[in-house]
């Protein structure tokens, strides 16, 4: 477990992805099997959200000044015959538009 002990089990809830390349990076993400859904709450930034298959909320926001983008590696797990165009089984990794790894697991 990485050696992190815990008498409970976390559960992944949300991510956030901050980053220059909104709109490209929803079209990548999209292409994995993402529906996204345009998103903006009173006076914040349009941003994108998609609700994963385990109830996780997956949304892509702009990056600002206070919320610049970072370093972070990504993974999916998808039906690579439902793809476009279809993936064969494996590890694939790609680079999203905004230069962050993204692992693809086909199956």
């Amino acid at each position: 477990m990485h050696g992190f002990e815990s008498a409970t089990a976390a559960a992944r809830t949300l991510l956030v992805l901050y980053t220059d390349r909104v709109e490209e990076c929803r079209v990548f993400c999209g292409a994995l099997g993402l529906g996204f859904e345009r998103e903006r709450h009173g006076r914040g930034p349009q941003r994108y959200a998609a609700v994963l298959p385990d109830g996780t909320v997956f949304e892509i926001y702009p990056a600002t000044v206070e919320r610049r983008t970072g370093a972070v590696r990504l993974g999916f797990g998808v039906d690579g015959a439902a793809l476009d165009p279809p993936s064969r089984p494996g590890r694939h990794p790609l680079t999203a538009p905004d230069g962050r790894t993204a692992e693809v697991h086909a199956g």
